[in-house]
């Protein structure tokens, strides 16, 4: 927790100003943050300034590991963060490539799980082969689930912001090495460090693996204009609570079982203690 409020005072004391194209906002952004999560001894990285969804985002990263690119499966999961970037965006609602409402393109779980071959011979599903591997124990040092395909980019409602995670195994132990390329920190991060650590303590799970750390890269981290009155004169005076525990139901064994019957029910917090939500506003 201390981690997420050091890099938010760091955006609001060092911040540089940057205009948005895509939004049309300016951007309060600083260059390059490294979070770490331990995983082994469940130090769930939940934010407790401010209620936090954190079923929402475990919903997104299960919907990708399930290679979801359209916006009505994500709701079904129990999530609704694609339903304006699929459906207001007003570039993609002219794009010849959108399918039709609640369509994402091809995004995210959809490269991951179907990534297109450059000889055009086919698609490659990365999880399946990475889930593969760590089950046999085999670390090739490539054991990279990537969602960043340039050539797709025209192709999909969004480019992916958290777009690359490296498995590395020493031992039986699982490390994981997450990439993100832009992080809106207020609305983004709350999400985006839940999801790390769900990503590693499922694979592992899946893989008969221990966990071990999570290192969380940010590349482009940075709030918008209307959101720096909230976070500096809200959030960053609240005092965090304790970080509380995660509960994963300990029948998924499978990516099998991730992808066919895995609902929010089968993860549950422990101790949670959090202050009254922010409605921070959402640029899409």
């Amino acid at each position: 927790m201390e981690q997420y409020l050091d890099l938010c005072r760091r955006i609001v004391d060092e911040g540089v100003w940057v205009e948005n194209e895509r939004t049309g906002k300016r951007c309060l952004t600083v260059i390059n943050a490294d979070l770490t999560y331990d995983v082994s001894k469940g130090e769930f990285p939940l934010v407790t300034t401010r209620k936090s969804y954190w079923k929402s985002a475990i919903a997104e990263i299960i919907g990708y590991l399930r290679g979801y690119d359209n916006a009505a499966d994500f709701r079904a999961l129990g999530t609704k963060t694609w339903d304006a970037n699929a459906n207001q965006n007003d570039v993609w609602l002219n794009n010849p490539y959108r399918k039709g409402e609640d369509d994402m393109g091809l995004c995210y779980g959809a490269i991951g799980r179907h990534f297109p071959k450059a000889d055009n011979s086919g698609k490659i599903d990365l999880l399946k082969q990475i889930i593969d591997d760590l089950t046999r124990g085999v670390d090739n040092r490539g054991e990279i689930l990537t969602f960043y395909h340039p050539g797709a980019f025209h192709m999909a409602c969004l480019r992916p912001c958290m777009y690359s995670h490296h498995f590395s195994l020493l031992g039986d132990t699982l490390y994981l090495n997450s990439t993100q390329r832009s992080c809106d920190v207020p609305l983004g991060l709350n999400f985006n460090m839940v999801q790390v650590y769900v990503l590693l303590a499922i694979v592992a799970q899946i893989t008969g693996k221990k966990p071990g750390k999570a290192y969380h890269k940010i590349v482009n981290a940075h709030l918008y204009k209307d959101q720096l009155e909230l976070m500096r004169d809200v959030q960053l005076k609240r005092e965090p609570y304790p970080l509380p525990k995660l509960i994963i139901n300990p029948k998924i064994k499978t990516l099998e079982d991730i992808e066919t019957w895995v609902t929010m029910d089968d993860f549950d917090v422990e101790g949670y203690q959090f202050h009254e939500p922010i409605a921070y506003p959402f640029s899409v």
